[in-house]
């Protein structure tokens, strides 16, 4: 008589590919850095796990600012004017350009370092708690000419990468050039209170 052989296939275990950690960033990096690696994540999950990673309250009021719809900016929108006396023979235009400009260089460069010139610049790290100065209800006393003034200054002492971010944000246009949403933003810090801000 015929015996038949039963034959059993074991399925191969499936190795699950541990991902890689979040890549680590220079002591105090720049939010500009902060939001490269962050964008550069495959998942939601990852982009989370990234802004908690770097969050801090200079990324948190960028985020404020960029994503609260109570939150309403006192300066003009669009392109900010130029106003440095010492460079108008050297560059005509507006400071918007002169940032596009500057970033621009840098990606034909395929670099983020102004080299040398990194020198001196300062951060939104460094300039943030001046923010409230600039949107309804922080300080209204406050001219026109004084706010526009004194966020222009602020700019003009900023890497560019780190200007390019304070125009958007104060036009709620951050997420045109990071591929980030309120919705992973207010996961990633559920600490933050949304609305009722101005």
């Amino acid at each position: 008589h015929l015996t038949l052989k039963i034959m059993t296939t074991t399925k191969p275990k499936k190795t699950t590919r541990k991902a890689a950690p979040i890549p680590d960033l220079p002591v105090n990096p720049f939010i500009f850095e902060i939001l490269d690696v962050v964008v550069a994540q495959k998942t939601k999950a990852r982009k989370i796990e990234a802004l908690r990673k770097f969050g801090d309250n200079a990324l948190k009021t960028i985020f404020i600012w960029n994503f609260d719809e109570t939150v309403i900016s006192t300066l003009p929108p669009g392109d900010v004017p130029y106003a440095a006396v010492d460079e108008q023979d050297s560059f005509s235009g507006t400071l918007s350009e002169k940032i596009r400009d500057a970033v621009g260089k840098m990606g034909e460069l395929g670099t983020k370092s102004l080299g040398s010139q990194d020198q001196g610049r300062s951060s939104i790290r460094a300039e943030f708690k001046r923010f409230y100065n600039f949107v309804k209800g922080g300080n209204d006393a406050l001219s026109s000419l004084r706010k526009e003034t004194m966020f222009i200054n602020i700019l003009q002492g900023l890497h560019p990468l780190e200007a390019e971010i304070v125009v958007l944000t104060k036009d709620k246009k951050l997420q045109t050039k990071y591929k980030l949403t309120k919705e992973i933003v207010a996961e990633a810090f559920p600490d933050i209170k949304w609305g009722n801000r101005s």
